[in-house]
């Protein structure tokens, strides 16, 4: 498995799958928490505006802190500042200060970490194998997002925030321990053409965005509410989700690097419909809703492999990968803000959940039509495309 022979992105992927662990053991139960502590629908998606604006916000001041230090200590100082937000999360008591806070903290750190990860990824990984990392990359996570909800819901449920969101924290900063055996990354002082180049990048992360607010921002909601607001139950139905996509996305990760990223295109943003309205239909049934939780497992799996061999192979042969990567998140701020002050617009008026969960098909048609052009313009066989990236290396 030549794939596996890069041994940055193998510590890289560990760190992903610390990191994931804490973001689908207390992370995945952000927006739920929220609902118990007193923060009605519209206002959690408002406040997951107001983050995702922050973020847009604070992004320009990442690149001068990269262009003296390097990539590497962003990326951790990025994973130590996230932990922070799930302290800040157990003291959350309704619409004040506190919630306030925690969009402040929130923001920073995924502005930081984010971009700074995305950037690194896409200048250690390798052209040719693209595919097959992200989606190691992707199973490891499915693995850890196995125990992480369990885990999750029933410290929620029987020791509380505290002892949850805590447990949390820690496990991110010890998800930045893997990162100090990785390389640094510097930042040249100039990239002519950066902003061009990222273009394609922007409008696909745009639409991700969009996809985002709708199944991976009010669905947690909806599920929570269709369980009954349990945290036990909701817990256990992310769990069985990630057991279903555990293995789905090495498989399309392979199938990418075949050369069949076109025919990839299609199998993923049709299960993306798919799930959109299987969600959306199920919003109050608590069987159909832990069945369409469990298909969006494949979401993850089919769609991002996808979605990250094509920005990340973009951004390795734009001028800057770190600009790159700053043009395109703020790309999905926009769609994802957009999304979420739709969805936060339309439960205000009094529209029901799943009218809010389709937002997302919006998102799908966008991502359908560039990464279908994409990978049409830019097939070509495991030889050519491992010749190219020589090529790319040498210059």
């Amino acid at each position: 498995m030549a794939f596996f022979r890069n041994d940055t992105v193998n510590w890289l992927n560990l760190h992903y799958g610390i990191h994931a662990l804490a973001l689908t053991g207390g992370g995945a139960f952000y927006g739920a928490y929220l609902l118990r502590a007193g923060v009605p629908p519209p206002v959690v998606m408002a406040s997951l505006a107001l983050i995702i604006g922050g973020r847009f916000a604070v992004r320009p001041a990442v690149l001068p802190l990269a262009r003296r230090f390097g990539l590497k200590p962003l990326v951790i100082a990025g994973t130590l500042i996230t932990s922070l937000q799930y302290p800040l999360l157990a003291e959350v008591r309704g619409v004040d200060w506190r919630l306030i806070a925690l969009c402040g903290v929130s923001a920073v750190g995924d502005a930081l970490y984010w971009t700074c990860y995305h950037a690194f990824f896409a200048s250690l990984g390798d052209a040719e194998h693209r595919g097959h990392q992200v989606g190691a990359r992707e199973a490891i996570a499915a693995v850890a997002g196995i125990a992480g909800p369990l885990a999750g819901g029933w410290t929620l449920a029987t020791l509380g925030p505290h002892a949850a969101f805590w447990t949390t924290g820690v496990i991110l900063i010890a998800s930045a321990l893997p990162l100090f055996a990785a390389r640094n990354v510097p930042v040249i002082p100039v990239a002519p053409g950066a902003i061009r180049a990222a273009i394609p990048g922007i409008l696909m992360f745009a639409a991700d965005g969009m996809i985002a607010s709708g199944i991976l921002l009010v669905w947690p909601l909806a599920l929570f509410l269709s369980l009954g607001q349990s945290f036990t139950a909701f817990g256990g139905a992310m769990a069985l989700a990630a057991l279903a996509g555990a293995v789905a996305g090495m498989v399309l990760g392979r199938f990418i690097d075949a050369g069949h990223g076109v025919r990839a295109v299609w199998l993923a943003t049709g299960s993306l419909v798919l799930i959109t309205l299987l969600r959306a239909m199920s919003y109050g049934n608590p069987a159909a809703a832990v069945v369409a939780n469990a298909a969006g497992a494949f979401f993850p799996a089919l769609y991002t492999p996808t979605l990250m061999t094509a920005v990340y192979n973009q951004a390795k042969v734009s001028p800057c990968a770190l600009r790159f990567h700053l043009a395109t998140e703020g790309g999905w701020d926009a769609g994802g803000a957009v999304g979420c002050l739709s969805a936060a617009a339309m439960l205000q008026a009094g529209a029901p959940m799943s009218w809010a969960i389709l937002i997302s098909l919006v998102g799908v048609a966008g991502a359908a039509m560039l990464l279908g052009r994409y990978y049409g313009t830019q097939a070509a066989p495991p030889g050519v495309a491992a010749l190219a990236h020589e090529e790319s290396r040498s210059v």
